[in-house]
């Protein structure tokens, strides 16, 4: 069976963990920041905090940010559930913006249709999460001036798009997800199915060393050793930390570190690779009636998923007969996503059939087909075969 996505790990990957295990610290030594300054460095961010998930992330950036009680985040429904719960963890309330047709990211359009209903009626969010749904990048620009008038925070949900690019224009230069510019937080996950990966594990970047310092303090059981933040308690004469806030157990391991950090030697190949998969799969399907992944110019994608768009018009097959199809042929091919508001859960929340259509219509023919690097050229033809052979 060909998987949809899969990790690649080097024999150089191998040899560094078992340095970091033969060595004083499997956790809380020196190789959680040295990542966390890897990823940085090569996003163009002054700070990353490494937690162990992009879940674990999204949850500490939204507390960072001040979520709580009465307070709504929105973000895409089409997403892993990750991208909602991390609003209500902290107590706070959910929503979803429409995706567009094109990108099936979160519809700009949509979002500022909302946006204004929301001023009058006194429910702007205090937080939008657009998600960059499989690594192509969302327009940032255009959001943070919505951010700017509405008086929202910005936390790019940037799980797929480790290695991405954007630009304001196509006269500008491509730009790294993950600078922040455009951003309060951006969240990155190294899942093993993802681009780059630390078993499991992400990190949140962020520009501002206020949101940096919280975001370290609540990763870590809200545990200071700063005696700058520290309250004065004279009657103890050792006091080498304290609680000062309520935080959690999300901390990176030095394992997982020492092979993030040695996949970040390989990105750049890994995407490469994803674009030249991706680029065949366009050729090869430019003559079926089935849509294709549309990339707009001022992006480049890290592919972390090539959904394709399958019907029953024009002689195809419908998703359930092309999902049972490639996998009786040996082809694991996924959903990306359900609509997180159908999940039944949220639809005891209220949540009705309907309310995002264009995300409803897309899952209803997306369909994501085999993308990792070490795919190889065999195995993809095999792939394309039996894609095409739907069609005959």
């Amino acid at each position: 069976m060909i998987p949809y996505g899969r990790q690649d790990i080097s024999q150089a990957d191998i040899d560094f963990v078992i340095d970091v295990l033969r060595s004083d610290f499997l956790t809380q030594g020196p190789l959680v920041a040295r990542f966390e300054g890897t990823v940085a460095d090569y996003c163009g961010a002054p700070y990353g905090v490494a937690t162990n998930s992009a879940t674990s992330a999204l949850h500490v950036a939204c507390l960072a940010l001040g979520m709580g009680p009465g307070d709504m985040l929105w973000t895409s429904p089409t997403t892993f559930v990750a991208s909602a719960n991390c609003a209500l963890y902290c107590g706070a309330g959910v929503d979803f913006v429409d995706i567009d047709p094109h990108t099936y990211n979160m519809s700009v359009e949509r979002l500022a249709e909302k946006l204004s209903v929301a001023e009058k009626a006194g429910t702007l969010p205090k937080v939008v999460v657009p998600v960059h749904l499989c690594g192509q990048p969302c327009d940032m620009p255009a959001i943070k001036r919505l951010a700017d008038r509405y008086g929202f925070k910005i936390i790019e949900d940037a799980s797929h798009a480790v290695g991405a690019k954007y630009r304001v224009d196509e006269k500008a230069a491509f730009l790294p997800v993950g600078d922040c510019r455009y951003s309060d937080i951006t969240v990155f996950s190294f899942h093993p199915v993802k681009i780059i990966t630390t078993g499991e594990g992400g990190i949140a970047m962020t520009g501002d060393p206020a949101l940096a310092e919280r975001l370290q303090r609540l990763r870590s059981h809200g545990i200071t050793s700063d005696r700058s933040q520290m309250i004065a308690m004279p009657e103890y004469e050792i006091w080498n930390y304290q609680q000062v806030l309520l935080g959690y157990n999300y901390r990176l391991t030095d394992i997982q570190a020492a092979l993030g950090i040695s996949q970040m030697t390989r990105i750049d190949d890994f995407i490469h690779r994803r674009h030249d998969i991706a680029d065949r799969y366009d050729r090869e399907f430019s003559s079926l009636p089935i849509l294709t992944p549309w990339q707009s110019p001022n992006v480049y994608s890290s592919y972390h998923l090539y959904v394709v768009r399958v019907s029953a018009a024009n002689g195809g097959k419908t998703q359930r007969q092309a999902y049972d199809e490639l996998q009786a042929k040996g082809v694991n091919v996924n959903l990306h996503y359900i609509p997180v508001y159908r999940q039944p859960y949220f639809q005891a929340m209220g949540f009705k059939r309907g309310y995002c259509p264009e995300a409803e219509a897309y899952f209803t023919q997306a369909l994501s087909i085999p993308m990792y690097p070490t795919l190889t050229d065999d195995e993809q033809g095999h792939v394309i075969s039996v894609l095409q052979g739907l069609y005959r």
